[in-house]
């Protein structure tokens, strides 16, 4: 197995810039902030950009835990790449990084200089000092329930590659809690109360009798029991709701929706028919 370096001090652009790196190289697979990474996906480990201060996030990207780095050494002995790209601040760091997870020394080391302009190193650092933005080298999908409730961001790059033909690489903007000046929390009253509107709003929902939210770690669950009007098919009205709150719950917070569940208590037979609003449903 190879092991190569990519080094700069943070905020340089270097999980920007790793994919691409990793591509020209053939390198299989990356060691960044905590991840062992393998193409577009999350093999193992735990990413320290979900750490609440700066501290505890070196120690997870320098796999301190020995429950941490043992995951990571028995994910990295069971995929055997060829080649390793670990991301670092310092040549140190990297070191620190091959010990913890038994890897062999680095043959080579590449300052970011070489690979980014001075131009894209000016970017990173402004997006980094005065939005607090970090990069994770994989796709959004593969990241939001790790960071739910975070802010967090796809970000799509389109480059030639060496077959010259046009790739798109997604990326991850996430901004963690250590790069603001305090923590910030959305309360579940204040989820009930946006999931109880968005419900409300949709055709054949008469009232909201309850709204209930469960947080968990990966996530949200939401239970709803509404009464319905007569006249429109209830199942439908019921699978609008869940995707009505799965979208504008889960873009106003952020937060990683595991589940919309919602039960029909009650049928309400209007006086007036003609006061029913009617829309296509799907």
């Amino acid at each position: 197995m190879k092991t190569y370096g990519l080094v700069g001090t943070s905020g340089t652009g270097k999980s920007y810039q790793a994919i691409s790196l990793a591509n020209e190289k053939d390198i299989s697979c990356i060691i960044d902030d905590g991840l062992f990474i393998k193409g577009a996906g999350i093999i193992a480990g735990t990413s320290a950009k979900r750490e609440s201060t700066k501290l505890s996030a070196v120690r997870r990207a320098i796999f301190m835990d020995p429950d941490h780095a043992a995951k990571v050494r028995e994910a990295i002995r069971e995929e055997d790449p060829p080649a390793i790209l670990i991301l670092a601040t310092s040549v140190s760091m990297i070191e620190r990084i091959t010990q913890n997870l038994h890897l062999p020394a680095v043959e080579e080391i590449i300052p970011i200089e070489d690979v980014a302009s001075e131009s894209e190193i000016s970017w990173a650092r402004k997006q980094r000092v005065e939005q607090g933005k970090h990069i994770i080298p994989v796709p959004t999908f593969q990241v939001r329930k790790d960071f739910s409730g975070f802010f967090i961001d796809p970000l799509r790059i389109f480059r030639i590659g060496k077959g010259k033909k046009i790739e798109a690489l997604e990326k991850t903007v996430v901004r963690p809690t250590y790069s603001y000046f305090g923590r910030f929390f959305i309360a579940d009253y204040v989820i009930e109360a946006m999931t109880g509107h968005t419900a409300k709003n949709t055709a054949g929902v008469h009232r909201i009798q309850k709204c209930a939210v469960q947080s968990q770690d990966e996530g949200i669950s939401i239970e709803l029991d509404i009464e319905v009007v007569y006249g429109l098919p209830i199942h439908l009205i019921m699978k609008e709701i869940q995707e009505n709150v799965m979208i504008e719950v889960g873009y106003a917070t952020d937060l990683n929706i595991l589940a919309v569940d919602v039960t029909a208590r009650k049928v309400i037979v209007l006086k007036e028919r003609e006061n029913l609003t009617r829309i296509n449903l799907k």
